[in-house]
C-alpha cells in the first residue's frame, strides 16, 4: 500500500493566496559562520502551503487549530476524482461514488497550477449547494488540491461557514497529483498552534 506525501513544501517565493503574508526563512546561526549550530526565524501565515481552516477562520468563538478533534484528521478517506469540472456542485457529487466516506478529498484540475506555485483566480472550486450536500452526507472533512475551497470571488466565505458552521473540516493545498484518486487512509496533522485560526499541515496518503 503505497504511502504519498500530500504536503506542499514550504520554501520562500512559494505560491500563497492573494494578500496572505509570504513564507520567509531567516538565518540566526549558521555553523558556517562559526556558530555552534544552524538556527533559524520562520515567518509565515496561519494558512501557508497545505493547511486546515478550523471553525475559528470563520465563526466567531469556534474552535481553533490547538482544539481539532485527532479522530476526524486521520482514517478512512476517499479521494474523489474532480478532473475535467470547472467546479464542483451536488450534482457532480451526487453522481460520484461517495458511499459512506466521511473524509473526501478532490482532485481537480488545479493540481498542476499548485505544484507549480501558480495561482488561478479562475481555478476549481466547491459550491453552495455542493457544500450542503457533504454536510447531509455526514463529511467530517473536506480537502482540496487549492489554497482556497471556494470560488476566488466568494469573498464572503458563504463555502467556508456552511462547513465549517457543521463541525467540516477543511484542508487546502493538498498536493494530489501524484495520487491516484479511489479509496485511501489519510493523515492529516496540523501544528497546534494555540488559539490559531489556520494551522499549516503535513498530509499523507495511503492508497489501497
Amino acid at each position: 500500500m503505497p504511502l504519498y506525501d500530500a504536503t506542499l513544501a514550504l520554501r520562500e517565493g512559494m505560491i500563497t493566496f492573494p494578500g496572505d503574508p509570504v513564507f520567509r526563512m531567516e538565518p540566526l546561526a549558521r555553523l558556517e559562520k562559526g556558530d555552534a549550530c544552524n538556527l533559524a526565524l520562520l515567518s509565515l501565515g496561519t494558512h501557508c502551503g497545505t493547511h486546515v481552516d478550523p471553525p475559528l477562520h470563520y465563526l466567531k468563538g469556534g474552535a481553533a487549530a490547538d482544539e481539532l478533534p485527532i479522530d476526524v484528521m486521520i482514517g478512512p478517506g476517499l479521494i474523489l476524482d474532480m478532473r475535467g469540472r470547472p467546479f464542483i456542485d451536488r450534482a457532480a457529487l451526487t453522481a460520484s461514488a461517495l458511499a459512506d466516506s466521511t473524509r473526501i478529498l478532490f482532485k481537480t484540475d488545479n493540481g498542476s497550477g499548485l505544484r507549480k506555485g501558480l495561482f488561478d483566480e479562475n481555478g476549481v472550486y466547491l459550491t453552495e449547494d455542493g457544500a450542503f450536500y457533504l454536510v447531509e452526507r455526514g463529511v467530517r472533512l473536506a480537502g482540496i488540491d487549492a489554497l482556497s475551497i471556494e470560488a476566488y470571488q466568494g469573498l464572503d466565505g458563504a463555502v467556508h461557514k456552511i462547513l465549517l458552521s457543521a463541525g467540516v473540516l477543511i484542508v487546502e493545498g493538498v498536493d494530489l497529483l501524484d495520487i491516484p484518486p479511489g479509496p485511501c487512509d489519510v493523515y492529516c496533522l496540523p501544528l497546534k498552534i494555540r488559539s490559531a485560526d489556520g494551522a499549516p499541515a503535513r498530509v499523507l496518503i495511503r492508497t489501497d
